[in-house]
């Protein structure tokens, strides 16, 4: 499977569940949240003004996806909400491996990376990282409509939060 094929895969609405251990400062938190992904085309406004903003050739991006969640953490009153384009740009020599574009989401965009590579189990990984942080997001599909995702949270070499999600298809849009 190739980053556009995973991407397709996981475009649709999702609802997940969501365990978060912060090791250093809170106990486990659990959360919900309904995440919509969304396939753009390499010409979409959202995919151009991005690749304009890293300095990156448009036709070297051929799509890009839009995220957009909505959820809740247990035992907190303030909801999660938020949105991020992200536009991978494949290595041309091996497209399992490559850049990813991104708007700022949740993550400080201030001297942040970010790559992405596919390995042969089909598993994507995702790497932020910054001065101080660095951030690894493991997806894979268990099934064509399950699928599950970890995170890890370093900052300043130290690890600061770990968590795993479940996440099921609700509809493709």
């Amino acid at each position: 499977m190739d980053i556009k094929e995973f991407f397709e895969q996981s475009a649709g609405r999702w609802f997940s569940q969501r365990t978060s251990n912060h090791i250093t400062s809170q106990p486990i938190k659990n959360g919900k949240s309904n995440i919509t992904m969304e396939m753009l085309s390499g010409d979409a406004p959202e995919v151009i003004k991005l690749c304009d903003k890293y300095q990156i050739e448009p036709g070297i991006a051929i799509f890009g996806v839009k995220v957009i969640w909505d959820g809740t953490v247990v035992g907190e009153q303030k909801k999660q909400t938020g949105s991020t384009v992200v536009v991978p740009v494949p290595n041309p020599e091996n497209p399992n491996i490559g850049k990813l574009l991104r708007t700022n989401g949740d993550v400080e965009e201030t001297s942040s990376k970010c790559r992405y590579s596919i390995g042969q189990d089909d598993v994507l990984t995702m790497i932020t990282e910054g001065k101080t942080l660095y951030a690894e997001e493991r997806f894979w599909f268990a099934s064509p409509n399950f699928r599950l995702r970890t995170n890890v949270l370093q900052q300043g070499g130290q690890l600061t939060m770990a968590s795993l999600a479940t996440e099921i298809r609700l509809g493709v849009k």
